[in-house]
């Protein structure tokens, strides 16, 4: 089981939207069983809530439902327990890393480093603009989650399995 963890700051706009987006391309690839998904924020603003509703309603347009996950904050498990701890921006990257042990810094990583289409650095954060923005998360999302799961075919070898 390869485990992967997806952080902004508060968990409710482009993590959540992040994780969904994974989740539902491994559910397409028949990937869900060896792929554990997960969202956290470097801050614990909005524990326990759903993500914002303009998330997901943008993800929803794109036939991604995101309503049932929560909102957490990244805890020191986290470094030991993922494979993949994907930053949306350089301010979450720093505080990651200024958290996390040495030895996981390998493991963390700006998510855009998987993006194919798109040459932004940084998944802005949509919270206090309009729906163009939230739009905007999953355009940088999606290209940066089939990137992602390329990666990890190569690095992990992995392969659909069989549908029933």
């Amino acid at each position: 089981m390869v485990r992967v963890l997806f952080v902004c700051m508060g968990n409710i706009c482009r993590s959540p939207t992040a994780e969904g987006i994974f989740r539902e391309l491994l559910r397409r690839e028949g990937l869900e069983e060896a792929v554990e998904t997960d969202s956290a924020g470097t801050h614990g603003y909005h524990v326990g809530r759903p993500p914002d509703p303009r998330a997901q309603e943008a993800a929803a347009r794109r036939g991604v439902d995101i309503s049932d996950l929560r909102a957490r904050a990244v805890d020191s498990f986290d470094f030991e327990a993922f494979d993949y701890i994907l930053a949306m921006d350089e301010a979450n990257l720093e505080w990651l890393r200024a958290e996390a042990p040495s030895a996981a810094h390998e493991r963390i990583r700006p998510l855009l480093d998987y993006a194919r289409r798109h040459d932004a650095t940084e998944v802005p954060d949509p919270y206090y603009g309009g729906r163009g923005g939230f739009e905007h998360v999953l355009d940088l999302v999606e290209d940066a989650a089939q990137g992602l799961l390329e990666a990890m075919r190569r690095e992990h070898g992995l392969a659909a399995s069989p549908r029933q």
